[in-house]
């Protein structure tokens, strides 16, 4: 039975991605690392979520070489990481937390040929951009391929809505998104539903994903990965599995 590791809990997305781990079965053992980790208290009682297979620690981000308790084969990585430049304070600050923590958490928790990483990016990710948010997240994804997981799988979702507001590109604002169904499959998706989506994935594999999600494969700079677009997410999310 597979083991998980998640990085970036305490986020919008992140903290349903790990409710949704605590909730599935298959994985027997959760670790939940960052600069902060969720209180146990916070976590629903809910028919299934198992908090007893959850092992947490705060840990320097800036020093993960230092954190031998990565380096215990998990089998399958997810990085819900990130920040905006407005909350980081600058464009160096942001790419610290957005791209180099990032990075970094991946390399040193890569222990065994066998692992998956699920990384979660943004609608618009390009490398070449002349935008930081989305050249942020380009890089990211291309620096992540390059590490040589077993399977890289990544995804980009548009609008990130919660509680009557949505957020796109790292900002938030009220919104009237869902009111449009098209748009709504295209480019919003519910960050419960993203979580439940990034944990299947985690969970299948690339080569397991149901032929509806539309994944793709994309040539990075040095290597590839598994791309699942927003509407991807959605199906992936309203699966029977």
């Amino acid at each position: 039975m597979p083991s998980a590791i998640i990085f970036g809990a305490t986020g919008a997305t992140g903290k349903h991605v790990l409710r949704t781990l605590l909730s599935t079965k298959e994985f027997t053992k959760v670790g939940e690392y960052g600069r902060r980790v969720t209180a146990l208290d916070t976590l629903p009682n809910e028919e299934g979520l198992d908090k007893a297979k959850l092992v947490q620690k705060v840990v320097d981000m800036e020093k993960l070489e230092n954190e031998q308790d990565l380096k215990q084969d998990w089998d399958v990585i997810f990085i819900t990481l990130g920040t905006t430049r407005a909350i980081a304070g600058s464009a160096e600050a942001f790419e610290k937390i957005d791209r180099e923590y990032v990075l970094s958490a991946a390399r040193e928790v890569k222990t065994k040929e066998t692992q998956r990483i699920v990384y979660v990016s943004s609608a618009g990710a390009n490398r070449n951009s002349m935008f930081l948010y989305p050249r942020s997240k380009g890089l990211t994804e291309d620096g992540l391929a390059a590490l040589g997981y077993n399977d890289t799988i990544i995804f980009r979702p548009g609008a990130l809505a919660e509680r009557g507001s949505f957020e796109l590109g790292g900002y938030i604002a009220n919104g009237v998104l869902g009111a449009i169904p098209f748009f709504n499959e295209k480019l919003q998706i519910k960050v419960s539903d993203l979580g439940k989506a990034v944990v299947r994935a985690g969970l299948l594999g690339s080569s397991s994903l149901p032929s509806d999600v539309e994944a793709t494969e994309v040539k990075a700079t040095e290597s590839k990965f598994t791309l699942i677009g927003n509407r991807g997410a959605l199906r992936l999310a309203r699966a029977s599995l």
